[in-house]
């Protein structure tokens, strides 16, 4: 899959359903975080490309990573973009840092499973891929762009119905 935009569909339709239980930012964090490996073999032109990174074990390392530093950095993006204010900053809690970076990092090693042939989810246990070429790839990023959209169409609808409120 193309570096992290399409694994934010998933995200986006998660943060629609639970709201202020998830963080986007942090979700996005880890989708960044996953991918810096590959992103190293490509640029040095040697490697795994979807290395120990994109296992479940590997995934669980870096959703510890990403939410430790997830939950600071995000709560600053937020006041840099303007979403949270100095006098009412928005603090994420520790349980939605990790419950993001971990549906982040595991939605990752699923989306990748079923679309890349040399990850191995359960690798150090198993060397198989069950997951691959479940649906194919072109359906696989329908899918990612699909629930990013109803995901958004639901976020802007609860949205629109806390305002009339």
């Amino acid at each position: 899959m193309p570096f992290t935009p399409f694994h934010m569909g998933t995200g986006i339709f998660i943060k629609a359903i639970l709201q202020t239980s998830f963080s986007l930012m942090v979700f996005g964090w880890s989708q960044i975080v996953m991918d810096i490996q590959p992103l190293r073999v490509l640029v040095q032109g040697h490697g795994h490309l979807h290395g120990f990174s994109h296992t479940f074990v590997g995934g669980s390392l870096l959703a510890i990573l990403a939410a430790l530093s997830g939950k600071y950095l995000s709560e600053v993006g937020l006041l840099i973009i303007g979403i949270s204010k100095k006098s009412q900053p928005i603090k994420i809690s520790w349980r939605v840092a990790f419950l993001s970076a971990f549906v982040g990092c595991y939605s990752h090693v699923v989306l990748d499973g079923i679309m890349h042939g040399d990850v191995q989810p359960f690798y150090p246990f198993s060397l198989i891929n069950p997951m691959l070429n479940l649906i194919s790839v072109v359906n696989l990023h329908k899918f990612c762009i699909y629930t990013g959209l109803f995901g958004a169409g639901i976020f802007y609808f609860i949205l629109w119905r806390k305002a009339r409120v």
